[in-house]
């Protein structure tokens, strides 16, 4: 069933190209006709820069020691104990660390694997769209539906709730939540959490919230843990990446927390999978969760570029607002150029992008006609984030957009 459920007999010969494959190809055909003109790329997902050396040096003493060459299975005591702190300290909450968390070889692995321990055959996946994927193809490919909740920005990019049908709810297992969110960029209240709390709680749904990008927020705007919302702990559990907090994201640490026994859930699936990241990789990893400014510093940066990035898009027509959190501007596609060509989708218009303007961006037309930028564009210093900048709103100057 599962070897049917990706592609069984016809495996292999699907001759659809998927949008990733598209931008690939459009900007290498772009690079061609132009190779004088340097590529923008705003579609990176992933931090431009590397670990703070605090840490590397952490990973050079740690990989040198014989002691650490072992199995870590479910993480070693040190690095739980480490996390607990770390969600003290930023975020208030309180959690057992013997009990209560996880270490995983990042989070994506940790969103696999956590159907394995909640889904059968015709059981739902609530998953809000656009968002990020992994969760609800894993629950298709253990049998289960995916019901999905488009977001949009009328509703500031939260799911409604109220609008999923009883029949649905009853046969739910999981409500994948993400926030600040991939790719909107949109952030979640307090008051959000505490309705997905009680709807949980009313419907016996365990909550997976992606807190990926929960520390890197701006303009005084506090980082919010969905744990941290009274009740939540009995119906969900959080993700938390060193990928984009710290630039870790080759490194492939995360760690999970929350409800004890979809914690452990989790740790007997992942029990077997794998044996656990290199214990070395996680002690390098507790200097960063030790030290939240590395995240802060992280954080100024892109608060600086978005405040340029939205400047430099609003003076060519675009309406756009900075966001609260995240590297992720949502903006919406336009419909066309005055007098010139037309857009019948996000897609359309960011290969234009890249075939006219060699600006990179990613599309998605799940809930509406948006492009997705990223502020995480390759800069060295402050002067060259501006450089970038500028050279975007000069491309874009040119044309008048129609939205």
């Amino acid at each position: 069933m599962f070897a049917d459920r990706i592609g069984g007999a016809n495996f292999g010969k699907d001759t659809v190209i998927y949008k990733f494959e598209k931008i690939k190809r459009a900007k290498a055909a772009a690079k061609k006709a132009h190779p004088d003109v340097p590529m923008i790329d705003m579609g990176v997902g992933e931090p431009d820069e590397r670990a703070h050396d605090w840490i590397v040096d952490r990973l050079a003493v740690e990989a040198r020691k014989k002691e650490n060459r072992f199995y870590a299975d479910n993480g070693i005591p040190e690095f739980k104990v480490a996390a607990a702190r770390y969600l003290q300290q930023v975020y208030g909450v309180e959690v057992d660390p013997e009990r209560e968390i996880n270490h995983t070889i990042g989070s994506k692995p940790a969103l696999a694997m956590i159907p394995l321990a909640f889904i059968n055959p015709g059981d739902i996946a609530l998953m809000p769209i656009p968002n990020y994927p992994v969760l609800g193809t894993h629950t298709r490919f253990l049998g289960g539906e995916v019901y999905t909740l488009p977001i949009h920005e009328e509703n500031h990019f939260l799911p409604d709730l109220d609008s999923i049908p009883e029949e649905v709810c009853k046969k739910a297992k999981l409500l994948y939540l993400n926030y600040p969110n991939n790719p909107t960029g949109a952030s979640a209240t307090p008051e959000f959490f505490e309705k997905a709390v009680a709807f949980a709680k009313r419907h016996e749904i365990l909550i997976v919230h992606d807190a990926a990008y929960a520390s890197l927020t701006f303009d005084g705007v506090k980082p919010l843990s969905f744990l941290s919302i009274p009740g939540a702990k009995d119906v969900g559990i959080e993700l938390f990446s060193l990928s984009k907090a710290f630039n870790m994201t080759g490194w492939r640490i995360a760690f999970v927390a929350g409800q004890e026994l979809a914690v452990k859930g989790l740790a007997t699936v992942k029990d077997n999978y794998d044996s656990g990241q290199f214990i070395a990789i996680q002690k390098a990893a507790m200097v960063g969760l030790e030290n939240p400014s590395i995240t802060t510093d992280i954080a100024e940066k892109y608060s600086r570029r978005h405040s340029m990035l939205v400047d430099a898009l609003r003076s060519v027509g675009f309406r756009v607002e900075k966001p609260k959190g995240s590297f992720f501007l949502y903006a919406a596609a336009p419909r066309g150029i005055r007098g010139g060509v037309r857009f019948d989708s996000a897609e359309a218009f960011s290969e234009w992008l890249i075939t006219e303007k060699q600006i990179s961006t990613v599309p998605w037309d799940d809930a509406g006609a948006f492009v997705r930028f990223s502020v995480t564009f390759e800069a060295d210093d402050q002067v060259a984030e501006r450089e970038v900048i500028a050279e975007i709103k000069r491309r874009l100057s040119d044309v008048s957009f129609e939205f």
